[in-house]
């Protein structure tokens, strides 16, 4: 008779929040860590506090893609705080803001935020019939949905627009059926994206990042955060940073040093996300052939 024992864990576990860049990102570690260090390597799906939370008690190892300042609060809990995650420094630079399709935008005049708080402007979106404007402003658990409630009552076009929050994959599916049929479309985009190199986006011009008109605070810290926000300026730029538990620098010194060297750039990322998405590539199998024509720079993460 045989006993089965319990399954073994992998030797490093790495969260896979929900979005194309770190999807892909992930596979990529998962193939650079097993294929030279010789580890087993699982990814688990998980939300950002979700997988910070597992980093600190040890149940996951690795975020691939921090969104920075969107998760400063993550950052200064687990980094900062309890010392128990660290990250790498090199961060990948992202862009966020809002997007009108080209043609629209063009066709309507619609150059600036401030022009969607016209409701004749808001009506062009309204696809239900209901009198109000569709606009995507991210998916549930985004710490940036919540930050694009407050810039549309900032701005004012939360009262023109119904505000839809809906997983990123039915958003752009939306998006593209809105093209092919010469409908509007209008909502939060982002930078590393595959959909600039699918469609023509307008992005719409706002008044520069201001720091002392940035007043964002994220459900996590006031119960009453949307009315005591206020942001009626452009996003900062953002950075994407890989964090991941500091226990691994003593238990896996030599996955500790790949994580604190890897080094991506927007272009690099964007085009990673072009490929499992648009043409469908299979992750796992993209990441086998990433990692084999970038076999120097891997090579270089690796060394000290």
């Amino acid at each position: 008779m045989v006993i089965a024992g319990p399954a073994m864990a992998a030797d490093i576990v790495i969260g896979v929040p929900n979005w194309p860049s770190v999807n892909a990102t992930a596979h990529i570690l998962k193939v650079a860590i097993e294929q030279n260090l010789g580890l087993e390597v699982e990814l688990q799906n998980g939300t950002n506090p979700i997988v910070f939370e597992a980093m600190d008690s040890g149940a996951m190892h690795v975020h691939p893609e921090v969104w920075m300042p969107n998760q400063q609060n993550l950052h200064d809990t687990y980094v900062t705080d309890k010392g128990t995650v660290t990250f790498n420094a090199n961060g990948v630079e992202a862009f966020q803001g809002m997007c009108v399709d080209k043609a629209t935008a063009e066709a309507n005049d619609i150059k600036s935020i401030e022009d969607l708080t016209n409701p004749d402007n808001a009506a062009l979106f309204d696809s239900n019939g209901d009198g109000q404007g569709e606009l995507w402003i991210g998916a549930p658990g985004w710490a940036s949905t919540n930050v694009e409630k407050i810039r549309a009552k900032s701005y004012g076009y939360d009262q023109v627009f119904e505000l839809t929050e809906i997983d990123e994959t039915v958003a752009y599916a939306n998006l593209d059926n809105a093209i092919k049929a010469g409908e509007p479309w209008v909502g939060f985009c982002y930078t590393p994206h595959y959909v600039f190199a699918l469609h023509d986006m307008q992005i719409l011009e706002e008044p520069a990042y201001d720091a002392a008109k940035w007043n964002v605070l994220q459900p996590t810290d006031d119960p009453d955060w949307l009315e005591k926000s206020d942001a009626g300026v452009a996003w900062d730029l953002a950075y994407l940073h890989l964090h991941f538990a500091k226990s691994l620098e003593d238990e896996h010194p030599e996955v500790a040093t790949l994580l604190s060297n890897m080094k991506l750039d927007t272009d690099t990322v964007s085009a990673m996300t072009y490929a499992l998405v648009i043409e469908g590539k299979e992750p796992e199998a993209y990441a086998q052939e990433w990692v084999g024509a970038n076999e120097d720079a891997v090579l270089g993460w690796m060394s000290e």
